[in-house]
């Protein structure tokens, strides 16, 4: 029989009161209301003003004016914004809960790198320049750099520290790579600028049905290793003695995040501050628990993400700011807060 020693059992996070349970439990279902009400919005708020009754005509009815519009448009537009959302606040967490830093995001482990060098070279040297073509190209760019980074990192020594010095290497050779492509070449730079900006505006049905299983995947992966990931943030001797499979967890946090961050990335382009932000948010009221903050950034990244595409519909009409400028213009600050706060719980 296994017996934690005193020191593991001070380590263990106290079990929640049911009262707390509740309260998260209750802040978990309004935040699905507040999506549900946001998804709603997404679908009626656009650069061409439509009133309710022509929205409510253009999503039920297959013919008139306002079908192309409300469907084709806005209705793909808002399912991916929920769908990239949750990815990248899913995978954000996961990599912080990996790195056991909770300022990590998924550009740490140069996934991001990896989908946008394979999205220059796709244009540049296949010619590919539609985004059905080239989401595919993202997505293979991102699963190699993320086993790159692991196998760099060290498969069965793969610490933290290892893992992060290598992905912040490989990030800075593939942008150094990107950058100089896009000197080079004027036609890749004009095809790149919209899509390293990130936008949801290319959103369509096939899309959303080519990164929808990559994400469904690793949603529910990442889901899975909850209670893996509390262990693992413990300390590697604790987790041992917890009976946590170190390597088996830390693999299956790269494929999940892989999954997540690279079909997120391949659809939108590198949509900033969502996966960095709204985990380290989460945690400052649900606490270091794992089973919490992955349900709450599946809800509350979406939240932010198509918040964010309405703002930047409503701002600049009747034209638009592209998601990826306005969570940058929400997450900067928003970051500088937060390191400003944690350097001042550390003095």
């Amino acid at each position: 029989m296994l017996v934690d020693s005193p020191q593991e059992q001070r380590d263990a996070p106290a079990p929640a009161p049911p009262a707390r349970h509740a309260m998260r439990a209750l802040g978990l279902l309004l935040g699905a209301v507040l999506l549900l009400a946001l998804a709603v919005a997404s679908i009626a708020v656009g650069a061409k003003q439509l009133s309710l009754d022509q929205v409510w005509h253009g999503l039920f009815s297959s013919t008139g004016n306002y079908n192309d519009v409300v469907v084709d448009q806005r209705l793909w537009r808002t399912l991916l914004g929920l769908l990239a959302g949750a990815a990248l606040g899913l995978s954000g967490a996961v990599l912080q809960a990996l790195t056991r830093n909770p300022l990590a995001d998924p550009g740490l482990l140069g996934i991001n790198a990896g989908a946008s060098a394979a999205v220059v070279t796709a244009m540049t040297f296949f010619g590919v320049t539609s985004l059905s073509g080239y989401v595919w190209f993202a997505f293979a760019g991102a699963a190699v750099v993320g086993a790159v980074v692991y196998l760099l990192g060290g498969t069965r020594s793969a610490t933290p520290v290892r893992l992060a010095l290598a992905g912040t290497a490989v990030s800075a050779a593939l942008y150094g790579y990107v950058q100089s492509v896009m000197i080079m070449d004027n036609a890749a730079l004009g095809k790149l600028r919209f899509w390293t900006v990130g936008s949801l505006v290319s959103a369509d049905r096939s899309t959303f049905t080519q990164v929808l299983p990559f994400i469904a995947v690793g949603t529910v992966l990442a889901l899975l290793l909850a209670r893996p990931l509390n262990a693992l943030a413990m300390g590697d001797d604790t987790a041992r003695a917890l009976g946590a499979h170190l390597n088996r967890t830390r693999t299956l946090s790269m494929v999940s995040a892989t999954l997540l961050c690279g079909a997120a990335t391949a659809a939108c382009g590198p949509i900033a501050f969502v996966g960095l932000m709204v985990p380290h948010v989460i945690r400052s009221f649900t606490g270091p628990d794992m089973r919490w903050i992955l349900p709450y950034a599946t809800v509350l990244s979406p939240v932010l993400l198509v918040g964010s595409d309405i703002i930047g519909r409503l701002v600049a009409r009747p034209g638009e700011l592209q998601v990826g400028i306005v969570t940058a213009v929400i997450g900067g600050p928003v970051f500088i807060f937060l390191v400003r706060r944690r350097r001042m719980a550390q003095l």
